[in-house]
Formats: structure tokens, C-alpha cells, sequence
């Protein structure tokens, strides 16, 4: 089997087993690499404009293979599309479509694209951003409730369909013929939901990937807010509505796992009586198999968790007309063990994984701060070393002048009072 790259995906071989992510659901072909599932049917899927799809019947048996640009069969006239899926697998997305072969109005494909097919083609695609704007004037003119999201060309340019959304009945013949007089092509009207109008459109939703319905879904089926209650999953409308303003498609995926899981839980709207004080219950974690019971019934406080066998035990017991002492068991003797939590070994969860990082550095700058002023300390220790001997001296030095002058004014008094003595003797 040969491997190649190229720009438009995976291509693993010359049958198409590729994937093209310019396009809308898109099938992986897995049994393109096996030869003989080709020539199991000769139904091709082909896909034009968004999520625009139809299966096709390959009557002159064209060697087609996925990414082919074919001439199909169309009323009027024909259409260019995209081979997106050749053999057993198309009788599959056959089936999922709920195709029935009997009602179902076979066409054929023509031939590969020519090139002449592929310039029309795209000068027809080409128009088709300026006719939706235009059109959605039209419509506002007319004040008709509605609104047209988008608008594609048939292949050979003979055909529009326009594509919109209503609550309401709405009565577009007027709107055609004013259509077909300003574009001169036959105007074909098709409405579709909100969901379906998202997923023409495309789009990345709040999970950061490409919305489920341009990009894998094929049918919708409707979404209630029971599911999110299945699930604990806060009633806010501006978080469980899609881009479409309808509930997210998603909120379907997961109920029924929830609904398995809790099938054996008691009510929420059952009390607990205990010696102390009556419970209400506040939220449930369905797959630790815990319950969390409030002492108040609008609001939490003194929350006790517990096992979901101990809350049918608790009211088998209030059945009974038996009130348990507590609401949770005693643990006789048992130390809480933290469990090891090996997704999250590093710490890289933890909202104070930071904060630890702070400490350790405000610890290293207060050893830096200390070996700073230890140093400083013991340079000042060193500077009074040196300068004492100069101290002491200039000490000895004011010492010895303070003596000279002190020593001048005694002898000064001395020789003063020296005659009074004399005279004081001579009187004697």
C-alpha cells in the first residue's frame, strides 16, 4: 500500500481513503485498502455545499474514487458535487439515513467533472454570498417572518435553493416570483431548523471543537432539560444553550449512562430522620455512589456525606420508626486515608501550586537577606578592630593635652596664693 502526503489530510492510498477537513461530515472510509468492497455496490455518496448530501447510482460503472468532482443527475439539469464515499460503506450511511429503496428516486451519476463543468461551477459559487444578502432584503420589503441563512447555487447555475428558518407558516409565493424575476434562475424554498441552520454555518463550541452538527451528526433528536437534571447539571439557559439558542446537542450523549447509573439510588425528595436533626438532600455524586444531606432545606449547612447504601439504610430504619443516632457511621479505630491520586502525581491541578512556589522563594530571600546582613555585621566588626587603636590614641592624645592645661591652671593658682602665705607669716 502506498503512503503519501498531501494537503487536504490523511491520504493512505490511490482509493481515496482520505480525510478532507474542508468538508462537513465526513466519513473515514476504514475498508478503502480492501479491493473487493469497492464492487459491492455501485451507490456512491456524494456531497455538495455543507451538509448537503445524496447517494448516487454509478450505472456506466466510472472508475470513481473518493475526492472525484462528478456531473450528477439534478431537475433541472445537472449538479457538481464531491465523491465523498464508494462501496460497502455507503449501503451503511444508507441505512443510517433510514433511505427506503422503494420510495427512494434513483439518479444517476453522468460523468467525472470536465473542466468547463468545474469553472461554471464555481462562477455559480461565486454569486452565492450576494444573493443571500439580497434576498433577506427582498424578504424584509415583503415583512415576511422569516430568515434566510443560506443560499446555494445548482451546479450549472439553472436552480438556487434557499435555505430558512421560521416560527411560523410563512407565504412565500409572492417571494418567488420576485426571486426568479431578480436572478433569473428557478428558486427552490426549503426550510430548515435552527440545528440544521448552525451546522451549515459551522462553528467552534465551548468545548474548543467543531460543533457536533457540522462536523459528525446527521439526525437530531430532540433535547429536554430532564437530561440535565440527570445529570446535577445547573439549570442556566445561557450555558445550556447552543450556538443554534436551542439545548446543546451534547447534553444527550451522557444521560443515559447517568440514568443506569443511579437506577438503585433513593429519592432526592425522601428526608433522613436522625436523633439530631432532620436531613434534605442537597447534590449526589453519581459515580462515587455518594449523597450529601443540608440540616436545612434551602440551604447548606452542617453538609454530611454519605454512601448510598447508608441512605437506604437510614430510611429502612425511619420506615421502621427507627431513628440511627447519627447520620454517618462511626469509625471505630480507622484513620482517613488520603487516596492517591495518580492523575494528578505533580500537583499540576492544585490551585495553590503557585502559592508553594512563593513560599520557597520568599524562604530563599530571607537566607539571602541574613547572609547579607551577617556580612555587613561582620565588616563593621572588622572596621571597629582597625579603627579602636586609632581611637585609644587620639584618647591618650586629648587626655595628655586636657592634663597640660589643667596642670597650667594649678600652678597658675599655686603661684597666686604663694604671697598671701608670705604675708600671713610675716603678721605672725
Amino acid at each position: 500500500m502506498d503512503f503519501t502526503l498531501n494537503d487536504n489530510g490523511c491520504n493512505m492510498n490511490i482509493n481515496g481513503c482520505y480525510h478532507n477537513s474542508a468538508r462537513k461530515l465526513s466519513v473515514y472510509d476504514w475498508m478503502c485498502d480492501l479491493p473487493d468492497t469497492v464492487k459491492d455496490t455501485d451507490f456512491v455518496e456524494v456531497q455538495f455545499k455543507n451538509t448537503r448530501k445524496g447517494f448516487y447510482l454509478n450505472s456506466t460503472h466510472i472508475a470513481l474514487k473518493k475526492g472525484d468532482m462528478v456531473a450528477v443527475e439534478s431537475t433541472p439539469g445537472h449538479d457538481i458535487g464531491e465523491v465523498t464515499l464508494v462501496g460497502r460503506l455507503v449501503l451503511n450511511q444508507m441505512q443510517k439515513s433510514n433511505i427506503n429503496f422503494e420510495k427512494f428516486e434513483i439518479k444517476r451519476v453522468y460523468r467525472k467533472a470536465k473542466q468547463t463543468d468545474i469553472d461554471k461551477y464555481n462562477e455559480s459559487k461565486a454569486l452565492e454570498q450576494d444573493t443571500m444578502i439580497r434576498s433577506r432584503q427582498i424578504a424584509e420589503r415583503l415583512g415576511l417572518n422569516m430568515k434566510i441563512g443560506d443560499v446555494e447555487y445548482q451546479g450549472d447555475g439553472n436552480k438556487a435553493i434557499f435555505y430558512y428558518i421560521a416560527e411560523e407558516r410563512v407565504d412565500f409565493r409572492q417571494l418567488i416570483k420576485v426571486l426568479a424575476d431578480t436572478f433569473h434562475v428557478r428558486i427552490e424554498m426549503k426550510q430548515i431548523g435552527a440545528r440544521q441552520e448552525a451546522g451549515r454555518i459551522g462553528g467552534i463550541g465551548p468545548c474548543g471543537r467543531e460543533l457536533c452538527c457540522a462536523s459528525w451528526m446527521s439526525n437530531f433528536v430532540s433535547v429536554s432539560t430532564s437530561a440535565a437534571r440527570y445529570q446535577d447539571i445547573s439549570l442556566n439557559p445561557q450555558k445550556l444553550a447552543g450556538q443554534c439558542a436551542k439545548l446543546k446537542c451534547c447534553i444527550n450523549f451522557e444521560a443515559t449512562t447517568y440514568i443506569d447509573a443511579q437506577k438503585d439510588f433513593p429519592s432526592k425528595e425522601i428526608q433522613l430522620e436522625t436523633m439530631d436533626a432532620t436531613w434534605y438532600h442537597f447534590k449526589t455524586d453519581v459515580f462515587k455512589r455518594e449523597m450529601t444531606y443540608s440540616s436545612a432545606p434551602n440551604m447548606a449547612a452542617n453538609l454530611v456525606t454519605i454512601s448510598v447504601d447508608r441512605a437506604k439504610e437510614i430510611i429502612a430504619l425511619n420506615k421502621a420508626g427507627e431513628k440511627p443516632e447519627k447520620l454517618e457511621l462511626k469509625k471505630d479505630g480507622v484513620k482517613d486515608t488520603t487516596p492517591i491520586d495518580f492523575n494528578n502525581v505533580v500537583g499540576q491541578d492544585s490551585l495553590t501550586r503557585f502559592d508553594k512556589d512563593k513560599k520557597r522563594n520568599k524562604n530563599r530571600n530571607n537566607r539571602r537577606d541574613d547572609r547579607k546582613n551577617r556580612r555587613e555585621a561582620k565588616g563593621n566588626d572588622n572596621r571597629n578592630t582597625q579603627d579602636k587603636p586609632e581611637r585609644q590614641e587620639n584618647r591618650s592624645r586629648d587626655n595628655h593635652r586636657n592634663n597640660r592645661r589643667n596642670g597650667g591652671r594649678n600652678n597658675n593658682q599655686n603661684r597666686g596664693n604663694k604671697p598671701q602665705a608670705n604675708n600671713e607669716k610675716n603678721n605672725n
